[in-house]
């Protein structure tokens, strides 16, 4: 199978979706945390074009961006399958990928602004929050009644923003509002796994 590690920094959801999908594969690896304000030789040797977290080492060869992470570990960890057979499905679900890497960030947003701005970023999350909600989840989870990438893909909805939402005061992902995510959120963080390997956010939020 080849030496496994994976670069990443404890509060980071890009990070988390790797080792999600390494631990639903049963994949065992090293994790290095990496201080971001001192980032290591090694990191700068793996990602010398990003410079930046996550970076998946296997067998010496390493793999930078957390979606083509996830994607590597999907074609070379056949087990548990996180991606659909069907081409059509399978073609569904890369666009969810790719919305979420493109949304996401987005979601930050919230936390760091205020007044106007602050409104207006809760304004796009909504939007970008009912499109998930309308076209996004039609199971349990995203691909069906198990987890898969798209589920690992938008986790930092599960927890991250959570985090802001409670924080903030918002409450944008109570069931009135987004049933099916509301609904999602509580499965996704309620699998076994995922349960086990969830970070404490706590610093963050004071």
């Amino acid at each position: 199978m080849g030496e496994v590690k994976l670069h990443g920094t404890w509060n980071s959801p890009y990070s988390w979706r790797v080792i999600w999908a390494l631990k639903l594969k049963g994949i065992p690896y090293e994790y290095i945390e990496e201080d971001l304000s001192n980032k290591s030789p090694m990191l700068l040797q793996h990602n010398p074009v990003h410079k930046k977290i996550p970076v998946l080492v296997h067998d010496g060869k390493p793999i930078c961006e957390s979606m083509v992470i996830l994607e590597y570990i999907e074609e070379t960890w056949p087990q548990n399958p996180m991606l659909p057979t069907d081409p059509y499905e399978k073609a569904v679900a890369r666009f969810w990928l790719r919305f979420a890497d493109d949304k996401i960030p987005m979601l930050w947003r919230i936390a760091r602004t205020n007044g106007e701005e602050e409104k207006q970023a809760i304004k796009d999350a909504s939007e970008m929050l009912k499109m998930i909600e309308e076209h996004g989840i039609s199971e349990k989870f995203f691909g069906g009644q198990k987890i898969g990438l798209v589920d690992l893909a938008l986790g930092a909805v599960a927890h991250w923003f959570v985090a802001i939402d409670s924080k903030k005061g918002l409450k944008m992902l109570e069931a009135h509002n987004f049933p099916r995510l509301h609904s999602w959120t509580k499965d996704f963080k309620e699998d076994p796994v995922i349960k086990e390997n969830l970070p404490d956010l706590t610093p963050l939020l004071k």
